[in-house]
C-alpha cells in the first residue's frame, strides 16, 4: 500500500529520553535490482544494500530508469522486487504498461518519483505499484520501503532483537540482560525470550531457576531442522510472559561456530516472539559480531575503569560504522562502587564515549549474589530495590514502550508478587 507520510516522528515529553527509532524488520532472502535515473539516488540505494536489514537481500544497481527495465526483462526474468526511478507522469505510466508485459508474475515494483499528487497515487496503485516514495531518498527510505513490502502493515511490530553483551568479562552483562529481560516482560507486558549464547558457560538456566533437557545447542547443531514448531519445544517457560532459550553449559563438546551458525535460530524466533533478548558472551569472533550488528537494539555493560573504557569506545565505533542508518548503541555503567577502588567518573565515560550512560547500577554484592544463589531476580528478593527501577529504565529505552500501569498496592501485593513470581 502507498505510504504519503515517510518520515514517522515519535512524540518526545519534556525530558524524557530520546524515544526508540521506528523497527524495519529485515527483508528475506530475496533479488532486488534497481534501475536509476541520478547518480544521487544510485548513491542512496547502494548505501541501502549495505544496510544490516537488508543484509540477506541480492541487490543490483544499473542507470536508465524505466527504459533499460523493459529492455532488460524483455530476455530475463524478473527478481523478486524491481526499484524504479522516474521523473514524468504520463512515461511513468506507460512504461508501467509496458513493463507489465514482461513482469513475472509476483514481482513486487516500488517507484521512486518526484511528483506528489493523489491522483498519481492512485493510478500506480490500480497498476500494481507496491510502494511510491517521493525523491529526493535516503538510504533508511529505501530500506524501509523494501522491508516494508514483506511485513503486513497491520501487524504489530514483532521480532525486535536486543543484544546485551559485556565490555569487559566479569562485568555483570549476564545478570543486566537477565533482569531486563524480566522487566520487559513483567512490568512491559511483553512475550520476550531469553536466548543464552554462551553455550559451554551460560547463567540464564541457572538465574531463572530453569534446567529444561533441551536448549539453543539443539537448534544450533541441527539447523536444518529449525521451524517454529522445533523452537517452540526448545523453550523453558519461565513466567506468563518470558521464556528461556536455554545454555547447556556443559563442556563435553567444543562450541566452535561458523559466522552464520545463529541466523536459522534467530529468523525463527523473529517471527514468533515480540522481544528476543540475546545474552551475548564476551568474546569476538565471526558469530558474535554478525549478531551484534544484526541486532535491532544493542546495550553495552561496562564497569568503570580504563580496560572497559577502551572497549566500550571500540565497541561503539564499530558498531556505528557497520550500522550507519540505525541508532547508537546504549550503555550501562554496572558495579560503580567498589570500596577502595578507583573508578573512571560516569561524566568522564561519557565525555569519551560522547554518550550517557542509560544508568549507573550501584555495586550491591549481598542482593545480587543472593538472587544468583537462588536462581531468582532482584525483583524477586526485594520488590522495592533501587535497581529494580534502572533494570524498568533500559528496559524502556530498549523498547521504545512505557510502563503498564499497576494495580494499586495494598497488604496482600508481596504476596501477590510472589506467587507471580514463581
Amino acid at each position: 500500500m502507498i505510504s504519503y507520510a515517510r518520515q514517522t516522528h515519535e512524540e518526545q515529553p519534556a525530558a524524557a529520553p530520546p524515544p526508540v527509532e521506528e523497527h524495519i524488520a529485515p527483508a528475506p532472502r530475496v533479488s532486488v535490482q534497481a534501475f536509476c535515473e541520478t547518480v544521487e539516488t544510485a548513491a542512496a540505494v547502494q548505501s541501502a544494500g549495505e544496510d544490516r536489514r537488508l543484509g540477506k537481500a541480492h541487490l543490483k544497481i544499473q542507470m536508465g530508469g524505466m527504459a533499460a527495465a523493459i529492455e532488460a526483462y524483455r530476455s530475463a526474468p524478473t527478481p523478486n522486487v524491481i526499484v524504479l526511478e522516474s521523473d514524468g507522469r504520463n512515461d511513468l505510466l506507460g512504461g508501467l504498461d509496458q513493463l507489465a508485459t514482461v513482469c513475472d508474475a509476483g514481482t513486487r515494483v516500488v517507484v521512486i518519483g518526484r511528483i506528489n499528487d493523489v491522483t498519481l497515487y492512485r493510478e500506480l496503485v490500480r497498476r500494481g505499484v507496491s510502494d511510491y516514495v517521493l525523491a529526493p531518498v535516503g538510504a533508511i527510505d529505501v530500506v524501509r520501503s523494501i522491508c516494508n513490502l514483506f511485513s503486513a502493515p497491520e501487524a504489530k511490530a514483532v521480532g525486535r532483537i536486543i543484544a546485551v553483551v559485556g565490555a569487559k568479562g566479569g562485568v555483570g552483562a549476564s545478570t543486566i540482560a537477565h533482569n531486563v529481560a524480566w522487566a520487559i516482560a513483567r512490568d512491559l507486558a511483553m512475550d520476550a525470550v531469553v536466548a543464552d549464547l554462551d553455550l559451554a558457560f551460560g547463567t540464564a538456566g541457572l538465574d531463572y531457576n530453569q534446567d529444561p533437557p533441551q536448549g539453543i545447542a539443539d537448534a544450533v547443531f541441527s539447523p536444518d531442522r529449525v521451524d517454529t514448531a522445533f523452537i517452540d519445544r526448545l523453550l523453558s517457560k519461565c513466567t506468563d510472559h518470558l521464556s528461556l532459550l536455554a545454555a547447556p553449559a556443559t563442556l563435553d563438546r567444543v562450541y566452535d561456530f561458523g559466522t552464520d551458525a545463529f541466523d536459522a535460530v534467530f529468523d525463527t524466533l523473529r517471527s514468533t516472539m515480540p522481544c528476543i533478548v540475546l545474552d551475548v558472551p564476551h568474546q569476538w569472533s565471526g558469530w558474535t559480531k554478525r549478531a551484534l550488528i544484526g541486532a535491532d537494539d544493542i546495550l553495552i555493560v561496562a564497569a568503570p575503569d580504563l580496560a572497559n573504557l577502551r572497549n566500550t569506545k571500540n565497541l561503539f565505533d564499530l558498531l556505528k560504522a557497520a550500522r550507519p542508518n540505525d541508532r547508537p548503541p546504549l550503555y550501562c555503567l554496572n558495579q560503580v562502587g567498589v570500596p577502595k577502588r578507583p573508578e573512571i567518573a560516569a561524566a568522564e565515560f561519557a565525555k569519551a564515549i560522547e554518550s550517557q550512560p542509560v544508568v549507573s547500577i550501584p555495586f550491591e554484592p549481598q542482593i545480587f549474589g543472593s538472587a544468583a544463589n537462588n536462581g531468582q531476580m532482584i525483583a524477586e528478593i526485594s520488590a522495592n530495590h533501587r535497581s529494580i527501577e534502572m533494570f524498568l529504565q533500559i528496559a524502556q529505552r530498549l523498547t521504545g514502550r512505557s510502563e503498564t500501569k499497576k494495580q494499586k498496592s495494598s497488604l496482600l501485593s508481596p504476596l501477590i508478587e510472589k506467587l507471580r513470581g514463581r
